[in-house]
């Protein structure tokens, strides 16, 4: 796999970690020690492209905007997207380029803002299931449907949250951008938080929505259209697990695509936490990569070795 590309999707506990308040020194922090990683990758020959989360901070980006709604206009999910995106990627950018630096490594590295197309027909539309932003007393919440058709829901006897759809990504807009920025030898930061999501309208202009993409799945499509030989998710944990947290809870080294299929099925792997990152993993190979690991954010040297993390395999 040398001097080949990797796509390494860094999960929410490379910019905050439990317990944070989630300040911009914190962050900083967090990611200035997740970068070891992705420093082996590029002492290897991998060429890079990086892509991360962006939950926590578009949720306080949403509760500022609750705050001062009686101050300012309320921005739209999609510009709450693109301003994190374009945040987050700032301090990987500011960070990466400081380590690489010190290391003697020549790199230029590079922030993509990037949209990524849904289909206006994803029955997901329909369907929405993803709480994002602050919590509403039920009186506030049906206020609030009321006032902006929201769709708002319980969430674990907290409260009430408005809940948006998640549909499937299809094509990364600025993949060609990308592209061009790699064959120069940079490091790409891009698809942050799933990217911004648009719809193409009938007229072929480009549309932003008020949906949420997941992370992982886009990091897929775009390791897809990139034609890359590896996906890497970094979350919390070495490894994906049957029976996760349970008594009878078993770590899994390798598995093969059908494998992964079967338990995905079967309900071991969440759809709030690990069920998107084996579904992408699963996406990946179909879709022609080599292999995707799933591993913690301190053993990406390790999983590449082998001697860690769960492999994916056709």
């Amino acid at each position: 796999m040398k001097n080949q590309s990797i796509v390494i999707a860094l999960g929410g506990n490379a910019l905050i970690r439990e317990g944070q308040r989630g300040t911009v020194a914190e962050q900083f922090e967090n990611i200035r020690r997740s970068l070891d990683g992705i420093v082996y990758c590029l002492r290897e020959g991998y060429t890079l492209v990086i892509t991360h989360g962006n939950g926590p901070q578009v949720g306080n980006l949403l509760l500022m905007a609750e705050a001062a709604r009686n101050e300012v206009p309320q921005p739209s999910l999609g510009v709450c997207v693109a301003d994190t995106e374009g945040a987050i990627g700032y301090m990987i950018q500011q960070s990466l380029t400081n380590r690489l630096r010190k290391e003697g490594i020549n790199r230029c590295v590079v922030t993509v803002l990037t949209q990524v197309i849904v289909d206006k027909d994803d029955k997901a539309f329909s369907h929405p299931t993803k709480p994002i932003g602050p919590f509403f007393t039920k009186q506030e919440a049906e206020s609030l449907r009321q006032e902006r058709g929201w769709h708002v829901a319980g969430d674990n006897h907290r409260g009430y949250r408005r809940v948006v759809a998640s549909p499937n990504p299809l094509e990364i807009v600025e993949e060609s951008a990308v592209k061009t920025l790699l064959e120069s030898g940079d490091i790409v930061i891009a698809a942050g938080g799933g990217g911004i999501p648009v719809v193409v309208r009938e007229d072929g202009d480009l549309e932003g929505v008020d949906v949420v993409i997941d992370k992982d799945l886009a990091s897929g499509v775009l390791a897809r259209d990139l034609k890359a030989s590896c996906l890497i998710m970094l979350t919390s944990v070495e490894h994906v697990f049957l029976n996760f947290r349970q008594p009878n809870e078993q770590p899994l080294s390798k598995l093969r695509r059908e494998e992964a299929q079967k338990y995905l099925r079967e309900g071991h792997f969440p759809p709030g936490s690990m069920g998107p990152k084996v579904q992408a993993a699963i996406n990946f190979l179909n879709w022609g990569g080599k292999l995707a690991i799933i591993t913690s954010i301190d053993k990406v040297r390790e999983a590449l070795q082998g001697s860690t993390g769960t492999v994916i395999t056709r």
